[in-house]
């Protein structure tokens, strides 16, 4: 569990303190550092921390209590956070009689400091318990193009029977738009540029919207404005749509650039699409290597087949032997179908529900979004071999796909 922080602080030395302890923390992350009274109180109402940090000054602490107040009612959700280097019993007092929960004394003490976030995290997940939804972030990935992820990404969204968002990652050459068939007026360069005002009505009119329960956040309109997104850029985007969707399906390039590597540290579930070819195993392969250098939990990866036919020569138990991983999903492989939704702009799932397509995609987004991890696997696994028969292994052979990395 990631606990979100934003600092306010007009001592530079403090600052920073508090910046590198949650840094240190696995389970911190910093949003933003304020600079003043009136900054604070709009960022926590805009992305909703899960904890805001005021650095108490002697000298001022009737308005500084006063914030707290208004912090408090902004956000009952957020646990507001006082800290001071020379603080007296009625400093500490007077904060948390006007809303504070906890208090650090500076220089940080590390156990003290870990206390607080303990603290801190049962506050939050008490406020969570209580909230109407809990987001669930899906991202989509494949170690290679053309395995047919932005087809599944779309899909999946389209499959979600709760208010989701598609945010197209793919920075530089997204087509979620065209997949979806609408015309989009803004991005998520447009996002990124006006985050520092958004609201629910600016949110809205920033979005596509698709049906009822699917709207569209798609990549940049031109290539070039990609340039202009940072990797903190994707956490606080991610963290602000978060608060307003029950669901987020991220579809990313296939790279482990700055950007992709912030959205899938903030992703509940990766789903890992293969293409089942000498290329696709490898690049998988290396794709989970990759995942634990990242210190990611194995329960977060799921791998999905994509175009799989039972005319493929392969024994799966090598496969998930090999990747070290089980195959949750399979997806069939119908050429034309496929092609048709995507020159269309229709999504699969929604034109042809009864299609061997849709279906699956259907059970492996039902699958993901319960959290019953792999359990399905076997039963889809019987259900497409007939009876559980393994084909053997012929041309692919395994020890092609060996890679060091």
């Amino acid at each position: 569990m990631s606990l979100t922080f934003l600092i306010l602080s007009r001592n530079g030395e403090s600052s920073k303190e508090l910046r590198d302890a949650l840094a240190s923390s696995a389970r911190a992350r910093l949003l933003a550092d304020c600079n003043s009274f009136d900054q604070m109180l709009a960022d926590v109402a805009r992305l909703r921390p899960s904890a805001a940090v005021l650095v108490l000054e002697a000298d001022n602490t009737e308005k500084e209590f006063a914030l707290i107040k208004k912090l408090v009612a902004a956000s009952p959700g957020t646990a507001v956070i006082t800290a001071a280097r020379d603080a007296s019993p009625a400093l500490i007092l007077g904060s948390m009689r006007s809303g504070a929960r906890e208090f650090i004394q500076l220089p940080i003490v590390t156990s003290e400091f870990q206390t607080v976030l303990d603290r801190a995290a049962e506050f939050w997940q008490a406020a969570e318990h209580t909230s109407k939804k809990i987001s669930r972030t899906l991202a989509v990935f494949s170690g290679k193009g053309g395995a047919g992820a932005s087809f599944f990404a779309t899909n999946l969204a389209a499959a979600m029977t709760v208010s989701t968002l598609l945010i197209d990652l793919n920075l530089q050459a997204g087509d979620a738009a065209s997949f979806l068939g609408v015309e989009a007026r803004y991005s998520v360069a447009d996002f990124v540029h006006n985050r520092a005002r958004l609201d629910d009505s600016l949110i809205t009119s920033l979005l596509t919207r698709h049906s009822d329960r699917l709207s569209l956040l798609p990549a940049p309109l031109e290539a070039h404005e990609a340039e202009d997104i940072k990797p903190d850029d994707v956490t606080e985007v991610l963290h602000l749509l978060g608060q307003r969707f029950e669901c987020l399906v991220l579809d990313l390039p296939h790279t482990f650039d700055p950007a992709t590597v912030a959205a899938l540290d903030l992703a509940d579930e990766i789903l890992l699409v293969l293409t089942l070819d000498i290329p696709g195993i490898r690049n998988t392969k290396r794709a989970i290597k990759v995942f634990d250098r990242l210190d990611y939990p194995r329960r977060k990866i799921h791998v999905v087949v994509n175009r799989w036919s039972k005319n493929i020569d392969v024994e799966l138990q090598k496969i998930e032997s090999h990747l070290g991983e089980q195959l949750i999903g399979f997806v069939p492989n119908d050429y034309r179908k496929v092609m048709d939704s995507i020159n269309l702009g229709r999504p699969l799932v929604q034109t042809d529900p009864a299609s061997k397509i849709a279906a699956e995609i259907k059970r492996i987004a039902a699958l993901v979004v319960a959290g019953s991890n792999n359990t399905a696997a076997p039963q889809a696994r019987r259900r497409l071999f007939g009876f559980g028969r393994q084909r053997s292994t012929g041309a692919l052979q395994l020890s092609a796909t060996t890679d060091t990395a």
